[in-house]
């Protein structure tokens, strides 16, 4: 059996997936980001692009939600099965995920199209910055199927260990992306449509790497028409487990929604336009972390399938350890020079002035959230799809969600309260997540992760 992560070291086999998806993750990073960063530098636009840019995020997230439904729910139920040696149900798990991925985007494109308009106003639009969002959000959302069948589709081939295969997925689209962004924005002068037909295009071609990867001879696993049949107990198991990540999706649209809202209430456009770049910074900055928890995703699976449980656990402290290192050290970073991240979306006197002391809170105890990914991560990988989504829904609509809107009554100016709540939901949500995960693990598997003896 190829790429057997129950042999060899266990550091080697997670990092030898989360290197490459890494470095894809920084790519898709960058992907997202270029667009942000050539909208906030339109000549004469002022911030009115880049927040309108940032009213369509909700949206966006939801779209991605639903790739994270499908493919992070079908994925790790694909490496397990795969551990297990039944080749011919982990194929019938990936293709079950690549239609439930084709009808959810159609359908997305209709009711996302039908009800844009408000939508946008809900989230927080203005009559100055409606026109640059909706824009931005048509053309998208016409090209949602390919970002949908990109994204979903990339987590089968990273769960096969084909590392740097779904690195050129990523590569692939993000080289398009910031050769045709400023091609459409500048040299056509299309501005913010520019920037979407560009994204668009670029995930098209992302789109078309991951199927005709998935259904060559080069891979493990393969889509067949026979495979793609549903049926409902795979289909059930797939969005049990999947809620997980679908739920930290659209709970981040739904924080993004209150959050442009509510700042929109109290500090108007520009402090829309603040929360836009904070998002994009946390982006960047938590990339890492995404790549490391993702490698060790499927490294988990596999031996939990193979019940290799000594193993699963120099998985698990690997991970921890190495994120919440990167976090703290980024923390530092963020702190001493908040304006020098700032600048890379725009340069605005205005924008710098109100994001600096928002940046300030935002990202106050940063590497707590290492420990929520690490504890989401290793849910998922054992299938306990029901601590997994509890914690999704703890951290965002449970304890962001009101503070955002509370806080602000009670924090003097008002915004602060806005950024500070995400800080508190850090600190509340990761400790919560991950001391739930060493009970669990130590319960059912008999592993104590914090423990210098061997199990």
């Amino acid at each position: 059996m190829k790429n057997d992560f129950s042999k060899g070291s266990v550091v080697g086999n997670i990092l030898s997936i989360a290197l490459p998806m890494t470095l894809a993750q920084l790519i898709n990073i960058l992907y997202n980001v270029v667009d942000r960063m050539y909208i906030g530098h339109i000549p004469g636009a002022d911030t009115l692009p880049l927040t309108g840019l940032g009213l369509c995020m909700p949206i966006i997230s939801a779209v991605i939600a639903f790739s994270n439904l499908f493919g992070m729910g079908g994925a790790p139920l694909c490496s397990i099965a795969r551990g297990k040696g039944n080749v011919e149900e982990a194929e019938k798990i990936m293709g079950t995920s690549f239609t439930l991925l084709l009808i959810t985007g159609v359908v997305l494109t209709v009711v996302g199209l039908g009800f844009k308009r408000p939508l946008l106003y809900a989230f927080g639009a203005s009559d100055a910055t409606y026109p640059y969002a909706n824009s931005y959000l048509t053309i998208y959302l016409l090209g949602n199927l390919f970002v949908l069948t990109s994204l979903g589709l990339n987590s089968f081939i990273n769960a096969q260990g084909f590392g740097r295969v779904g690195m050129m997925t990523t590569l692939i689209g993000a080289i398009l992306n910031i050769i045709l962004d400023p091609v459409f924005i500048f040299v056509l002068h299309m501005g913010i449509q520019g920037a979407a037909i560009a994204t668009v295009i670029s995930q098209a071609a992302s789109a078309v790497w991951t199927f005709t990867f998935l259904t060559g001879k080069k891979t493990i696993l393969r889509i067949r028409p026979a495979s793609m049949r549903l049926e409902w107990r795979r289909v059930r198991e797939i969005v049990m487990l999947g809620t997980s990540g679908f739920i930290m999706s659209i709970t981040n649209s739904i924080v993004q929604v209150v959050c442009n809202a509510t700042l929109s209430h109290y500090g108007g456009d520009l402090y829309v336009g603040v929360m836009t770049v904070l998002n994009s910074i946390r982006e960047i900055t938590i990339m890492p972390v995404s790549g490391i928890n993702n490698g060790a995703q499927p490294v988990i699976s596999f031996n939990y399938g193979a019940g290799e449980n000594g193993r699963i656990r120099t998985a698990i402290r690997f991970t921890a350890a190495g994120c919440i290192v990167y976090t703290f050290l980024i923390w530092g970073l963020l702190y001493l020079f908040p304006a020098l991240f700032i600048k890379i979306f725009n340069d605005d006197a205005r924008l710098l002035e109100a994001g600096i002391p928002s940046m300030h809170l935002f990202f106050f105890g940063f590497f707590m959230m290492a420990l929520q990914f690490s504890g989401q991560t290793v849910f998922q990988a054992l299938g306990k799809a029901k601590y997994a989504i509890f914690f999704s829904i703890l951290r965002k609509v449970i304890i962001v969600t009101p503070l955002t809107v509370l806080l602000p009554l009670v924090v003097k100016p008002a915004v602060n309260g806005v950024f500070l709540a995400e800080a508190i939901s850090n600190f509340i949500g990761g400790a919560a997540c991950f001391c739930t995960m060493l009970y669990v693990t130590k319960k059912e598997l008999g592993i104590r992760i914090l423990s210098r003896s061997k199990d």
